[in-house]
């Protein structure tokens, strides 16, 4: 009998061991898999080469618009700021931009500001544009690099004299918002396609790849980002809102494809944002990025795309460097680069109400 029990321990020992050896493998295998794949979503946003792009960099600004560079610290990296419209003084416009390039994405909004008036300081994140980084890391780091520059700006005595006002897009439309967690003196923020929280954003976009699967990858994907942003891998958009009762202008379209109207962005959580001093506005048919677009310019970028594929088609998706710089210096940069002046105009308003 004593034996018998003896035998059926060593079993059960010997499955246990199975067991844990199995789910050692399994979470390490999540966790390489997690890791390969964040690596690939973020890695670093380099400004496209100029000759094969609509958008003009600042190089077409420069003789007009003069600026000053500085640099700042962000966790390890260096981080490239720089400063527009030195000698206004109707506010300080600090501006975070979105993930995949740099500030100079956004070069002609910030220009159109510029010549409102405006003071504007304008940063690339972490991996990406001219500031260091091997990669822009997750969906927090952010929120991380506009509360490093907002500190930059409280101890810069050219910035710091002004009354602060924030806009930022997708990553950086994030960024406005879940930085009002910590503690700066901000009189108003803009939060333009913003995602609310990183963890929901980061499994809207496995969606498409994985389906119902991609919620078998919340304990890795958790686990990858808190070991990367420890206590801030969970801050949300709404937390940061409802701390503050900073004057918060949230602009989202209906047709955004990157960060769902009704999904992970900040305007579906509606419901839950307390703070008395949050508008809306919703853009009926307008995706992602289309709202800096003049609707000119949005029906011409939709025909050059169109023109674009054929081409890439005719050449079996792999065009020649002569043929892409030809169809590029073809376009008509300037009526794409034209700001949407009655958006823009918008998001002033409610900053000038505000200050």
């Amino acid at each position: 009998m004593i034996k018998t029990k003896n035998k059926q321990k060593s079993k059960l020992k010997i499955v246990l061991i199975i067991v844990a050896a199995a789910l050692v493998l399994i979470f390490t295998a999540g966790m390489i898999a997690t890791s390969t794949l964040m690596g690939k979503n973020f890695r670093r946003g380099d400004y496209t080469d100029a000759r094969f792009t609509t958008e003009y960099h600042y190089e077409h600004y420069k003789t007009d618009y003069p600026r000053e560079e500085v640099e700042f610290q962000s966790g390890k990296n260096t981080l490239k700021g720089f400063i527009y419209g030195a000698e206004n003084d109707k506010g300080l416009l600090v501006f975070a931009h979105g993930i995949g390039s740099g500030h100079e994405h956004y070069i002609k909004n910030l220009m159109w500001f510029v010549d409102e008036g405006w003071r504007v300081f304008a940063y690339d994140a972490t991996g990406s544009g001219y500031s260091e980084g091997d990669g822009t890391r997750g969906l927090s780091q952010s929120a991380l690099d506009l509360d490093a520059a907002l500190t930059f700006v409280e101890n810069d005595e050219l910035l710091n004299s002004l009354p602060v006002c924030l806009m930022g897009h997708s990553w950086g439309g994030y960024a406005v918002t879940a930085v009002l967690n910590f503690d700066h003196k901000i009189s108003a923020v803009a939060s333009i396609s913003g995602y609310n929280e990183p963890l929901e954003m980061i499994l809207e976009e496995a969606e498409g790849m994985m389906g119902g699967f991609r919620y078998a990858m919340v304990p890795f994907i958790w686990t990858y980002n808190t070991s990367l942003f420890g206590k801030y891998a969970g801050m949300t958009a709404v937390d940061g809102i409802n701390k503050s009762d900073v004057p918060v202008l949230i602009i989202h379209g209906t047709d955004d494809k990157k960060i769902g109207y009704d999904k992970s962005s900040i305007i579906s959580e509606k419901a839950r944002i307390t703070n008395p001093n949050t508008e809306y506005i919703t853009l009926n048919g307008i995706a992602h990025s289309n709202m800096f677009y003049t609707d000119e310019a949005r029906e011409y970028i939709d025909k050059f795309n169109a023109d674009y594929k054929k081409l890439s088609d005719s050449y079996g998706g792999e065009i020649p460097d002569t043929e892409r710089e030809k169809i590029y210096a073809d376009s008509d940069r300037d009526l794409v680069n034209a700001p949407n002046a009655e958006f823009l105009t918008q998001i002033e308003n409610f900053f000038a109400e505000n200050m």
